[in-house]
């Protein structure tokens, strides 16, 4: 029989318990009741703002925890992180060119 240390999955440190990841169930399913509820309130200037808080609580959350990157090797959390930062850049820089940047949407269509 192979050891888990043969296939390179030695011990990461030490795991969360079961009773604990219910519990970060539970957080996440709370966030996603807050996120509903605060959809329909239609809280006006504060409701995106408040949903991206939400939404990146959740995030974090998952993240850390169900991926393991809490217990993971720093190098895994960077490579992460790096492609993150990246998507934000290029979904910012994408928002900033059609919304803010007056005839972008017309070149980009091609009826220039």
């Amino acid at each position: 029989m192979s050891t888990q240390a043969e296939h390179g999955h030695g011990d990461h440190g030490s795991h969360a318990s079961v009773k604990f990841y219910w519990m970060i169930g539970g957080i996440l399913a709370a966030l996603t009741a807050l996120e509903v509820a605060a959809y329909y309130m239609e809280l006006g200037a504060i409701e995106v703002p408040l949903l991206l808080i939400l939404s990146a609580a959740k995030f974090v959350l998952v993240v850390g925890f169900f991926m393991h990157l809490k217990f993971d090797s720093r190098v895994f959390t960077g490579v992460f992180v790096a492609g993150l930062v990246l998507a934000v850049f290029m979904v910012s820089a994408l928002i900033l060119l059609y919304h803010w940047v007056p005839g972008f949407t017309s070149v980009a269509a091609g009826s220039a």
